[in-house]
């Protein structure tokens, strides 16, 4: 009835899945990409509950971009034109402070706005959400990815314990989930779209190959393999340290964008190796089991198998961080002939079937490497973090701002640790932002900056 009220006869299957939950008050956590109709969902749920005689603020929706936020805040407001004297206000950086101050004279019944911006405001007091009943946190992988975690767990602070947190987002890592259990109450799940029902599912849903080559023409058949594929992101598993050692420097000579990660690397080699590899700045990561414990990385293109583990459950988890969230998944292993007992144990544990293929190195695919695609972005090490009260809202805005002139579509993910950050630019652009940072100031103070390589 609220739906038909507000003009929808006709509904998508994440509205018409998640509104009855929304009009009962209940949490919910929403796989739906953009384009699915997730925006109308929550707004008619937000504006049903909305009592416009009360000038206080009643929702709160958090978005990962200025662009986004704007987005948001006009379908609500053509959603709430038949209803009067309805106040949404959109609260992002980038957008000078005296107007948004003006505005919040009196108390706005919805707010929209990037997490950085509304902080600055919870600390001036001039926002207050402390009647909040609903919190939408739109593209929460996004805002995960940009590094805008500590934000939220700020901005939550202010809000009230009871209340409504909807959870929205177009795949769902780990991180997505650990993000629920902090910030809901038995949410109900829903998806727009496939989902990944069990392991066996998720295994069902990867193609998988195994290419037969001699130990000693391993790499060059990786070599070939990466020239056919052309992966965005590749993980290649090796059993032993020296291995993925030695294989990251012939990929690296051979031109690619490659970097190990194993157990002798000392935790700062590690979180700039994982948040190059994040980040796109790096496309293939040679990495061993225990290194590789507690990955999170979406996309994956393709995992290697570059040596086959002894223990099939090993393989198992190794080939499950490729086809996630309904993705195309890829997982190629390379095997000498004489470890077929090891592909047929494999097989045994997984009621999976194989599909073998014979590999010699090829000549014509090394000379395509070029073909491979390189690193679009290059990461900055900035010399402080949590600790230092930095946030990525700052280092935003000092890239973005009047100071540092780059586009909003040239810095990629940010990551803020206890006393450095790391964040991600578009390739051509890393000097001048390199030379902006460390020219410039954030948050008022100067920060070393370093390119890393």
């Amino acid at each position: 009835a609220a739906a038909q009220a507000l003009g929808y006869i006709t509904m998508t299957p994440v509205q018409s899945q998640s509104l009855p939950t929304l009009i009962e008050g209940r949490d919910l956590i929403a796989q739906a990409k953009t384009g699915s109709g997730k925006t109308a969902a929550f707004a008619m749920s937000l504006l049903n509950r909305l009592d416009e005689a009360q000038y206080h603020t009643q929702a709160l929706v958090v978005c990962p971009t200025r662009e986004l936020a704007e987005q948001v805040a006009e379908e609500i407001r053509r959603l709430a034109r038949a209803i009067p004297n309805v106040k949404t206000l959109t609260l992002c950086g980038g957008r000078p402070m005296g107007p948004q101050l003006a505005s919040l004279k009196r108390a706005p019944h919805i707010v929209v706005g990037t997490p950085g911006r509304l902080l600055k405001h919870l600390e001036k007091q001039t926002l207050k959400i402390n009647k909040v009943e609903t919190l939408v946190l739109d593209e929460a992988d996004r805002m995960l990815g940009m590094g805008f975690i500590e934000d939220i767990d700020d901005i939550d602070d202010y809000l009230p314990t009871a209340r409504q947190t909807l959870l929205f987002s177009a795949t769902y890592p780990p991180s997505i989930e650990s993000m629920s259990r902090c910030y809901q109450n038995k949410p109900v799940r829903v998806s727009s779209g496939p989902s990944e029902h069990s392991a066996a599912a998720g295994r069902a849903a990867i193609r998988q190959f195994v290419m037969e080559a001699a130990s000693e023409d391993k790499v060059a058949v990786l070599l070939s393999l990466l020239a056919q594929h052309r992966p965005d992101s590749a993980i290649v598993f090796c059993n032993q340290k020296a291995t993925a050692s030695a294989l990251a420097k012939d990929l690296v000579a051979a031109g690619l964008g490659a970097a190990a990660l194993h157990g002798d690397l000392e935790q700062r080699d590690r979180n700039r190796v994982m948040a190059m590899f994040r980040n796109g700045s790096i496309r293939i990561l040679i990495a061993t089991d225990v290194a590789a414990r507690g990955i999170d990385v979406a996309n994956v293109t393709i995992v290697f198998n570059f040596d086959l583990p002894a223990k099939p459950e090993v393989y198992v988890h190794r080939i499950g961080r490729t086809g996630r969230a309904g993705s195309a998944g890829l997982a190629i292993a390379l095997a000498n002939p004489r470890e077929s007992y090891k592909i047929e144990a494999i097989e045994a544990f997984t009621s999976v079937s194989i599909q073998r293929q014979s590999a010699s190195p090829s000549g014509e695919n090394r000379m395509q490497l070029g073909a491979v695609p390189r690193a679009t972005m290059t990461t900055l090490r900035i010399g402080g973090g949590r600790k230092e009260k930095l946030r990525a809202g700052d280092i935003v805005g000092a890239l973005t701002g009047e100071s540092g002139g780059l586009p909003f579509a040239a810095v990629g993910k940010i990551e803020i640790h206890d006393h450095f950050s790391y964040v991600a630019i578009a390739q051509e652009l890393a000097p001048a932002a390199h030379r902006s940072l460390t020219e410039g100031r954030i948050k008022g103070r100067r920060f070393t900056v370093l390119l890393e390589t």
